[in-house]
C-alpha cells in the first residue's frame, strides 16, 4: 500500500504545481516532443464522454472507487512471494484514486503531460494515468510470465 500512497501523493502534488504555476491551456515546451500543458479532462481516457453533460463525473468517480475496491481485494489475495502483481495493483489503485479525487474536488481531471511529433499529439495525461498504464503493463507481463512458468 506504500506504493499506492506514493502514487497518489505524487499525482496530487504535480497537479497542484500545475494549477499554481501554469495557466489553463498554457504550453511549456520541455523537449522537442514533450510539453507541459495545463488542460482539463471532463471525461475518461482520451476524453471519452467529456461532453456528456456532467453525469459522467459521478459515473467515472463511482467506477474508479469500485474498481479500486475490487483491485484492493485482489491485492489482499496475493501471496507474499508475488512481486509484479501487487506492484501493478498498487499502481492502478493509486492512479484511479488520484483521478477520482480530481473529479470529486474539481469536476474534472487535471492533465498536463503532452507527447507529440510534428502535428501528431498524444492526448494529455498525468501521473495517475501513467501509473495506471504501467500497472496494466505489469499485469500483462506477470500473466505472460506465469503462463510460461506453468507450461514448463
Amino acid at each position: 500500500m506504500w506504493l499506492t500512497l506514493l502514487v497518489f501523493i505524487a499525482d496530487q502534488y504535480t497537479k497542484t504545481l500545475v494549477l499554481e504555476n501554469i495557466e489553463h491551456y498554457q504550453a511549456i515546451q520541455i523537449l522537442p516532443f514533450f510539453n507541459l500543458t495545463h488542460v482539463y479532462n471532463y471525461g475518461a481516457a482520451f476524453s471519452f464522454l467529456s461532453d456528456a453533460g456532467g453525469w459522467q463525473r459521478w459515473f467515472f468517480t463511482i467506477i474508479a472507487f469500485g474498481v479500486s475496491a475490487m483491485v484492493l481485494w485482489w491485492l489482499k489475495q496475493t501471496s507474499k512471494e508475488q512481486i509484479l502483481m501487487p506492484m501493478a495493483f498498487s499502481l492502478i489503485i493509486g492512479g484511479a484514486i488520484g483521478n477520482a479525487v480530481d473529479r470529486l474536488i474539481h469536476g474534472y481531471v487535471i492533465d498536463f503531460l503532452v507527447l507529440y511529433y510534428q502535428d501528431w499529439y498524444w492526448p494529455a495525461f498525468n501521473v495517475a494515468d501513467s501509473a495506471i498504464c504501467i500497472g496494466a503493463a505489469l499485469l500483462i507481463i506477470d500473466m505472460i510470465k506465469n503462463k510460461e512458468e506453468n507450461h514448463d
